[in-house]
């Protein structure tokens, strides 16, 4: 098999979604390596690259292929284990270890010449930054909520009671938390002024206008497709009981996708996952990118449009 076109992914074993997009590659009969690095570079794949003036090449192995990393077309950064170290070792041996495969066998995945990324993993990190987000989207042209991101519990409450159309709490990062042992979310939830407490000062907290919405919707961007869907929810969060919704596809206004295009562009990204919520009277407010957001829970037909436009994406490769 011919490596010279081979488009990298980078992704745990368990991704469902990133399957769908391989299997389109696999009947256009497109060279795929899957990786792993946090896991698999513990579990006999390994990565050299090798720099001298005027020159750069590199060699990825697996169980399974021998690749020229400076031959590679595309790489889809999907979601890889984080670098966590060797499970054999611990202490500040594995933190070591896991700090240098991240610097390192990160840093070579991340400057392979001549390759296209969807996302490059530095714009991906740099993207999910909310207040960066909301700093994007007002210069790009989206309404954005009233907002205010604070660990001043005055300046919080102020806030609240300063919104008599409601204000709702969203966490800056779905960082993993447990209540009794048990994987527990936090859910964007409305607020009120009394609930406000000094705990507030621990951290930065998010506070953001309740936007009177009709409905949701979610727009995936793959470089110019832009695929629209709209979710009509019970919920304030419609992930929180998915089954409970629906979904139907929607068209995206003009000036929204040329709002969408000018904040790809400014953050570097070629894929984004946008969240809107939409008035009654048809204004569409920004509330997030997920600049490697999930998308294979939508309808079939939404699914396979997203799934064709990443293939697309990956087998052209670089512009040139």
């Amino acid at each position: 098999m011919d490596d010279r076109r081979s488009v990298l992914v980078l992704t745990n074993p368990c991704d469902v979604t990133a399957d769908v997009v391989l299997r389109l590659l696999a009947e256009r009969r497109i060279p795929v390596v899957r990786l792993d690095p946090g896991a698999d570079l513990h579990a006999g794949a390994s990565l050299t690259a090798t720099y001298r003036t005027g020159e750069q090449w590199g060699t990825l192995r697996t169980a399974s292929r021998e690749l020229d990393t400076t031959r590679v077309r595309s790489v889809w950064v999907r979601r890889p284990s984080p670098y966590g170290g060797p499970p054999a070792l611990a202490g500040q041996d594995r933190r070591f270890a896991a700090e240098q495969a991240l610097w390192g066998a990160g840093g070579i995945l991340a400057s392979l010449p001549g390759a296209r990324y969807l996302n490059h993993p530095w714009n991906n990190r740099a993207a999910e930054f909310k207040p960066s987000q909301l700093s994007t989207a007002q210069r790009c042209g989206f309404l954005v909520p009233n907002t205010v991101i604070t660990n001043d519990p005055q300046e919080a409450r102020e806030f609240v009671t300063s919104h008599c159309g409601g204000v709702v709490y969203k966490p800056l990062w779905n960082t993993r938390y447990r209540v009794d042992g048990q994987p527990h979310s936090v859910w964007v939830r409305e607020v009120c002024g009394s609930e406000i407490t000094d705990a507030v000062s621990v951290c930065p907290h998010m506070f953001q206008a309740k936007v009177d919405k009709a409905f949701d919707v979610r727009v995936t961007a793959v470089g110019d497709r832009l695929i629209g869907v709209r979710i009509d929810s019970p919920d304030l969060d419609w992930r929180c009981r998915q089954d409970l919704m629906t979904c139907t596809a929607v068209e995206v206004p003009e000036s929204v996708a040329c709002a969408v295009t000018a904040y790809l562009t400014e953050l570097r990204l070629i894929y984004g996952a946008f969240d809107f919520a939409v008035t009654a009277s048809g204004d569409w407010y920004f509330l997030e990118c997920n600049p490697n957001g999930q998308w294979a829970w939508q309808p079939a037909e939404t699914v396979a449009a997203i799934a064709r436009a990443i293939a697309d994406l990956l087998e052209k490769g670089p512009d040139t």
